[in-house]
């Protein structure tokens, strides 16, 4: 009878065993196939791993909900994103993670922005807070000259416009003159005065700026601004400016440009038949 106990509580043994792997087998990742006191069949030798592609870089770990490693990337100056510690699980309840910004391969690279803008209206954009050098202000100054009063003398090295008055003053104001290639030197007169004239470019000019318009009638969009003088039968003219923070510059592709309130005060002073030289 006492052997027959003895063998009934061993067979229960080992049905509880069994049954307890059994049950770690379904639900455990981590669980091996067989009963760890089962003897492993030899296993048949390996191939060689394939090479790895080029985007292999993905080495996931065991488990239900761990996310995998990244593998470190070859290429220099790549820091990979954050691992997301919890996996599915952890993204839930923190929150997805953006993505990084794109950082560019050389980290002290800034674009350069260009050296000026061109405006739709005339040669440069209009800087912000603009104020006009002090000595480009209308202002009386001296100036010997041999030129009899009433004569305006175009000084184009050092950008100013002269009304002489006599007595060895004149009437100076800040000038915008030709850019480079398009200055010139002579005497002419002034032959035609407008207010707020139109403009109609040249060929010219239509041959060097073909998105120009064909026309524009005088406004204050107009480049030729609130006055202007003809010179001669010329091309050039004394002219206003709806840009006038190019006045002291070379902008120009051969006309004088002001100020408007320059212009409108020196259009009042002279007549047509007035000697202008430019130097």
């Amino acid at each position: 009878m006492r052997r027959i106990c003895m063998l009934a509580l061993a067979t229960s043994a080992l049905s509880g065993t069994a049954y307890a792997d059994s049950i770690q087998n379904i639900f455990s990742p981590f669980a091996p196939e067989q009963p760890a006191y089962v003897q492993p069949q030899q296993q048949a030798p390996q191939m060689a791993p394939a090479p790895a592609q080029a985007n292999a870089g993905y080495i996931p770990q065991r488990g239900l909900f761990t996310s995998g490693q990244p593998a470190q990337a070859a290429q220099a100056g790549y820091a990979p994103p954050s691992q997301n510690n919890g996996g599915f699980l952890g993204a839930l309840f923190r929150g997805f993670a953006a993505p990084a910004a794109y950082q560019p391969a050389t980290p002290d690279y800034q674009p350069q922005p260009p050296g000026y803008a061109p405006s739709g209206q005339g040669d440069m954009a209009n800087p912000q807070n603009y104020q006009i050098d002090p000595q480009y202000e209308r202002q009386t100054v001296n100036y010997p000259t041999d030129e009899p009063a009433g004569t305006v003398v175009v000084d184009t090295p050092n950008k100013f416009l002269y009304l002489v008055e006599g007595g060895g003053k004149a009437l100076r104001y800040g000038i915008g003159v030709g850019r480079p290639g398009f200055t010139w030197a002579g005497t002419k007169t002034i032959t035609a005065k407008k207010e707020w004239p139109d403009w109609r470019p040249p060929v010219e000019m239509l041959q060097r700026r073909p998105d120009l318009p064909r026309y524009m009638p005088g406004g204050e969009d107009n480049p030729l601004g609130a006055r202007a003088m003809y010179l001669g039968s010329t091309l050039y003219r004394i002219h206003g400016s709806n840009e006038p923070w190019t006045i002291g510059t070379n902008v120009s592709s051969g006309c004088i440009r002001m100020r408007n309130q320059d212009v409108e005060d020196l259009y009042d002073r002279v007549k047509v038949g007035t000697k202008v030289v430019v130097i």
